[in-house]
């Protein structure tokens, strides 16, 4: 019993003195910023739209920021809300005025809407950050055979 109380109350201290850290980001001045390019700004929401795509089409999209402030910026985590979203942030510090981006890989195998968060978080003063992914997965198209001068083949109707 005192090994599950002291194990309870050692998560609680963790976790206290984790929530300390990151509230000393917000009220620093000089603590690093996440700004993310205006063109995923969306509803109030940073969101990839990759509109129509076909089934295991290129699920490949980056999202764009720059450290807008005074210390280096240091991502820890960047986690998706299922296996089928990978995202994959910097693993070094980006340094004040520094752009960088955060490759997104979704697994186009699965057909219909796309619509997944990546959650990021950093010692930014606006950590942690919510990414979206949008779209939507259809069939490819079965290609259409030409002959080799390039135009379609006319078939006669015998009478």
């Amino acid at each position: 019993m005192k090994h599950i109380v002291c194990t309870i109350l050692l998560c609680c201290v963790g976790f206290a003195v984790s929530a300390q850290e990151n509230a000393s980001n917000v009220n620093n001045p000089n603590a690093p910023v996440m700004t993310f390019d205006q063109k995923y700004l969306k509803n109030n929401r940073f969101v990839y739209d990759y509109g129509t795509i076909e089934k295991e089409g290129n699920g490949q999209c980056y999202f764009v920021f720059t450290n807008t402030g005074k210390e280096p910026l240091i991502i820890e985590k960047a986690s998706s809300s299922c296996g089928c979203t990978v995202p994959n942030p910097p693993k070094y510090p980006i340094l004040p005025g520094q752009k960088d981006s955060i490759s997104v890989k979704y697994d186009t195998k699965r057909l219909g809407g796309i619509n997944k968060t990546i959650n990021v978080v950093s010692n930014a003063s606006n950590s942690p950050v919510a990414l979206y992914i949008i779209g939507n997965i259809v069939e490819a198209s079965p290609a259409i055979p030409e002959n080799n001068t390039g135009s379609s083949l006319m078939i006669k109707k015998e009478e």
